[in-house]
């Protein structure tokens, strides 16, 4: 996994009230920061989350889970979609497989990224039961191509876009793929990301290229943002 920083900036891990961890940012320096120095910082903030992520308990990892898939689907985007472009979850991210059925459960359409390693791309495609997904790269689940469709990005309403850590206002750093961030690029469609309480952090780099989501849930709380 790999990622990227804004200019000059260092980052600390600090308690958020008694709760989880926060990322915070301070000024470092003035210089502009190198592609290898952002990389390099960006993995510094991968490690600091997923340390922070690992302290989370099975019980609360499924309570969690559950409260912030209960505040999706009482969420005006979800209530309007009917076609939802959706991961399948890996630990430590939020679980996604109850969302896939309440989806089906409400008659929607749901679609899950497939990667294209050697284009650099991403394209979603049709699920319509668990089994059609087949383990890829790194454990990740994925949809067996012979077995389901490619759904264009202009059919898709909502994706719940994946990553490791988001400020409030919207932007994200994944896990170092950059699929999402070139995906988002020709999507106009709505976003949410949905996100455990160590993932909220006060400032990540940003690139010109970075496009923030339009709303982050959470345990018992609803970010809005970028309208």
């Amino acid at each position: 996994m790999s990622f990227n920083l804004r200019a000059g900036m260092a980052y600390d891990l600090e308690p958020l009230g008694a709760a989880a961890g926060l990322i915070k940012a301070k000024a470092a320096n003035q210089y502009q920061m190198g592609d290898e120095e952002m990389t390099n910082e960006k993995q510094i903030i991968r490690k600091q989350i997923m340390d922070e992520l690992a302290k989370i308990d099975k019980p609360q990892y499924e309570h969690d889970s559950y409260e912030i898939a209960q505040l999706l689907f009482q969420d005006p985007l979800w209530k309007e979609a009917n076609t939802v472009g959706v991961t399948i979850s890996k630990s430590p991210e939020v679980d996604t497989y109850q969302i896939i059925r309440k989806a089906w459960d409400e008659g929607k359409r749901i679609v899950i990224p497939k990667c294209l390693p050697k284009k650099k791309e991403m394209v979603f495609r049709t699920l319509t039961k668990f089994n059609q997904l087949e383990s890829v790269y790194y454990g990740l689940l994925e949809p067996i191509e012979a077995v389901t469709r490619e759904v264009p990005a202009n059919e898709i309403d909502l994706i719940i876009v994946p990553g490791l850590a988001f400020t409030k206002n919207g932007y994200r750093i994944g896990f170092g793929g950059g699929y999402y961030d070139r995906y988002l690029a020709g999507f106009a469609g709505q976003t949410i990301s949905l996100a455990f309480t160590p993932q909220i952090v006060v400032e990540l780099p940003i690139e010109e290229h970075d496009i923030p989501v339009k709303k982050i849930i959470t345990v018992k709380k609803v970010e809005k943002m970028n309208d």
